[in-house]
């Protein structure tokens, strides 16, 4: 394939198997990271026989003129977004906890991140994929948009938001031929969740809460964007798909 796709968060864990997955077909990435140092560990490493189908900018994806100024830059060098892929996010500190004790700031911080930013990439996308009537936005939310998870107030509220914005999008502009999901990831391998699954009893007591019996990883997260991008999927608009093992079923 050929299609330009734009990636927040994309230099390590499910943004990076996500970037990856989509040169391995052919494609060009735009990988925005707020980590200078990443996204050129990337380019030496992941991404060295990728070198021309790779633009990387560095930014902070909750102000519009850093998002402004990666999309040019993909612009000018592979043409408009095929498909957006909202990937940055946080949980918050260990003080985004429950609501009466999670400061405002750090509410704030993590509904920038994780919704705003995408809130932010949209916007700057949607004329042109209404112009020429195709495009594809696969925002990156949670299981904890569909569950509320303990003790993380700010994070759930941003994942449901995530799913309420993706099913907006899809009422909005399905008519000029754009596609809008959520995928729900359960607990998935990355650095994000490493300080859990790296203590044994906490990975036990997380698996035995999953149907599975397993954790997923960033790859899992990463193919199922790639189908749900591609032609294959073109029936599946504005639904929050939950990847989980079946965390939730239970």
């Amino acid at each position: 394939m050929n299609r330009v796709v734009y990636v927040t968060g994309a230099a390590s864990g499910n943004g990076l198997s996500i970037a990856n997955r989509f040169l391995r077909s052919g494609d060009r990435v735009i990988a925005v990271d707020l980590n200078a140092d990443a996204l050129d560990k990337c380019r030496e490493d992941d991404w060295k026989d990728f070198a021309d189908s790779v633009v990387t900018h560095t930014g902070d994806v909750t102000r519009e003129a850093d998002i402004a100024a990666s999309i040019s830059a993909g612009r000018d060098a592979f043409g408009p977004v095929d498909i957006v892929v909202n990937n940055a996010g946080i949980t918050g500190s260990d003080q985004a906890s429950t609501l009466h004790l999670t400061p405002i700031e750090e509410y704030d911080r993590v509904m920038a991140v994780n919704v705003r930013s995408a809130f932010l990439a949209c916007r700057a996308v949607l004329p042109e994929m209404m112009e020429r009537h195709a495009g594809v936005i696969i925002n990156i939310a949670s299981v904890a948009g569909l569950v509320a998870f303990p003790g993380r107030a700010a994070y759930t509220a941003s994942k449901g938001a995530i799913i309420q914005l993706t099913r907006a999008i899809t009422v909005d502009y399905a008519q000029y031929g754009i596609r809008a999901l959520a995928l729900c990831p359960g607990m998935i391998e990355t650095p994000m969740t490493k300080w859990r699954l790296d203590q044994p009893e906490l990975r036990e007591a997380m698996i035995a809460r999953i149907p599975q019996r397993e954790i997923g990883s960033a790859d899992d997260v990463a193919d199922a964007v790639h189908y749900f991008a591609g032609p294959e999927a073109h029936y599946f608009n504005g639904a929050a798909l939950a990847m989980d093992g079946g965390y939730i079923a239970i």
